[in-house]
């Protein structure tokens, strides 16, 4: 688990190190990794945990690569020296989390933004005020709710998404690194659109999780490194909109299922993840509370070693919580404490009104220690909130989208797109927000 420096809850044991080493062994042409150096800054809008949660384990990073556009992925070692040796596991170390919630692309999103002399889009202008915030986080990830199919495929918004490829690359330049791709639209262009978004992130040098275009590519493990802490990265949804996974494809999208989850975090703390992080695509739409499914899910999923939880698919945000799950419960038979966000809300999209059009930047502070028993613990001592708007401006009968950081806009007030109503109903829905936030504990 993770946890508070408060030291509640039970540390996560590894497996001995050389049972790890095997287990590289017998998988590293399945598996894949990323190294890469941490930034050090800290996000904004910081808040005292509310209670704890802990992970820790000892041992290696998976080896592998990224899988080709057939999907087969060549072993190598991602995290080795400069004599070819693996690089021992770091034994301390900190870096920070930050998610945000459905990255959407209605029709009216389109028009503003094709550039008729390149042929191509350009979508950089929506996320030209959080990137700066964005930059500050070593993970960065959010819920891509549409296919990057191609033109050919026809460009469309609701109820079957396709948009196009350049949102990868403006995704990229605004700072994430990491995507979840399943949910209830994964499968809108087929079994063609899912391979086809899969190699558009990866050419835009992002890492997508969640579905697959082969049976090895499903089994390619997620672990990124930051700062010395390897956080493995899981996302599963509840459905894709009735359309169906092809029978012998079924490895294509992830789908909920509390056994699987169970051995794909088992897999990820095998492979030697300090953190495991699950994105869950479930709820109800436009509820601004969780059910008791989520929460049936949420806890099982902490249960069998999940450590945070990103919620998505209501399009308006849930609360977050600590959830305490003890070892009667648990399939590990110990005590653990996981943290969740039920729902991170719209990140962008052309949705408006009753909370549809705000969304949260959620980022944990994590640090990892060495113990006197020799293994590692990863704590968390800090949750950051950022409340963002979509801000939408008409001119020549054409939509502007702009994601706005809600706190950081009205301590500067200088932005000239922005008129005296605007900044009142923003701050109307700050005041809410953070309400909906703050006060409620599930």
């Amino acid at each position: 688990m993770i946890k508070s420096r408060s030291k509640i809850g039970i540390a996560w044991r590894g497996p001995p190190l050389v049972l790890l080493l095997c287990a590289m062994l017998l998988s590293a042409c399945l598996d894949a990794s990323l190294t890469v150096h941490p930034t050090s800054a800290t996000p904004q809008g910081a808040v005292p945990p509310p209670a704890a949660a802990r992970s820790g384990a000892s041992g290696s990073i998976a080896a592998g690569a990224e899988p080709d556009e057939a999907g087969n992925g060549e072993s190598e070692n991602a995290a080795a020296g400069s004599d070819g040796s693996e690089a021992p596991a770091p034994e301390t170390g900190e870096a920070t989390l930050l998610a945000v919630g459905d990255i959407m692309v209605h029709s009216p999103q389109l028009p503003g933004y094709y550039d008729s002399k390149a042929k191509r889009y350009d979508f950089s202008p929506w996320f030209s005020r959080v990137a700066p915030l964005l930059s500050e986080g070593d993970w960065v990830v959010g819920n891509l709710e549409t296919t990057l199919a191609g033109a050919d495929l026809k460009y469309t918004g609701y109820p079957r998404f396709n948009a196009p490829e350049q949102l990868a690359d403006a995704l990229r330049k605004a700072g994430f690194g990491i995507l979840s791709t399943a949910n209830n639209h994964s499968m809108d262009r087929g079994f063609a659109g899912v391979q086809r978004t899969l190699r558009n992130v990866r050419k835009s040098g992002l890492i997508p999780f969640g579905t697959a275009e082969s049976l090895q590519d499903a089994k390619r493990l997620v672990i990124v490194e930051r700062g010395g802490i390897r956080m493995g990265f899981l996302a599963y949804t509840y459905g894709t909109n009735g359309i169906p996974v092809p029978a012998d494809k079924s490895f294509a999208v992830s789908l909920i299922d509390p056994k699987r989850m169970a051995a794909d975090i088992r897999r990820l703390r095998e492979a030697g993840a300090d953190v495991v992080t699950v994105s869950l695509h479930f709820g109800m739409e436009y509820q601004r509370l969780p059910n008791d499914d989520q929460r049936k899910i949420v806890r099982a999923a902490v249960g069998s070693g999940a450590d945070i939880i990103l919620g998505s698919h209501p399009h308006v945000v849930q609360p977050y919580d600590v959830i305490r799950v003890p070892a009667t419960e648990s399939p590990l038979k110990q005590a653990r404490q996981g943290l969740v966000i039920y729902s991170l809300g719209n990140f962008i999209s052309n949705q408006t009104e009753n909370w549809k059009d705000v969304g949260l930047i959620f980022g944990v502070h994590l640090v990892k220690s060495k113990q006197a028993d020799g293994s590692t613990e990863t704590t968390w001592d800090r949750i950051d909130l950022t409340p963002t708007w979509v801000h939408i401006r008409l001119a020549d009968n054409k939509r502007y989208y702009t994601v706005l950081p809600l706190r950081q806009t009205l301590e500067t007030r200088s932005d000239p797109m922005l008129t005296d109503s605007d900044y009142a109903r923003m701050e109307k829905l700050l005041a809410g927000i953070e309400r909906h936030l703050h006060t409620f504990r599930i």
